[in-house]
Order: C-alpha cells, then sequence, then structure tokens
C-alpha cells in the first residue's frame, strides 16, 4: 500500500478571485473550478491547492509546501508583489523556510530541508 500527497482544501471567500491571486501571485495555474459546488483548483508543478468558497468565520489555513530552492520561489513571489511574512531562514528544526499569505489570511509556509 502506498500513498502519495496530500491535497489541502483552503478556506476562501471568492474562489475564482482566490485563484486569480494564486496565478498572479504565486505563479500557480488554475486547474479547474465548478461554479455549483463553490470549489475550484490552483497548481504549479506537483503542488496542489483545492480552494473551497465559505462564508462561515472559519480560520485560515496554515499549509507547508517543500519546493526545491526557498531562495528562488521567495525572489519569484517578492518579484509578483506576494504578501511575505518573513524572508527565507535558516530554522533550528532543520528546515530554510519564509512564509506568504494569501487575501484571504491562509499561510503557505515555504520550505525545503537543511
Amino acid at each position: 500500500m502506498s500513498w502519495s500527497q496530500a491535497t489541502p482544501e483552503l478556506p476562501v471567500r471568492d474562489v475564482r478571485g482566490a485563484q486569480e491571486h494564486y496565478r498572479d501571485q504565486l505563479g500557480f495555474g488554475i486547474a479547474w473550478h465548478n461554479e455549483a459546488e463553490r470549489i475550484g483548483a490552483v497548481r504549479r508543478e506537483e503542488c496542489i491547492l483545492f480552494l473551497r468558497e465559505v462564508d462561515d468565520g472559519r480560520p485560515p489555513a496554515n499549509v507547508w509546501i517543500f519546493v526545491e530552492d526557498v531562495d528562488a520561489v521567495h525572489r519569484d513571489a517578492a518579484q509578483r508583489g506576494a504578501d511575505i511574512e518573513d524572508d527565507p531562514d535558516d530554522k533550528p528544526w532543520g528546515l530554510r523556510q519564509f512564509t506568504v499569505r494569501d487575501d484571504y489570511g491562509n499561510r503557505l509556509n515555504i520550505h525545503h530541508d537543511l
């Protein structure tokens, strides 16, 4: 029995707007959108994020995304005008990481192992 990657579902107020945010700010492609179900997805290489429209005051998500080159992703996000919470840093727990927020307060912790 083998497992594959997990796909997080992030709460947003506007799926189409969130898809555009992830496209413009972080370079994701818009994968699909289901108007009736108020859900959609974005994808960048093997990283897939589901986006679900909610209006119930649900707290934002906190997601960890592994990448090969944290500094290159940080430079790209900064050039695109992403809301970067902190710059890449080597952490005592063995990761190099930085954090970016979307327009809905969801936090993406971009990291690789040291």
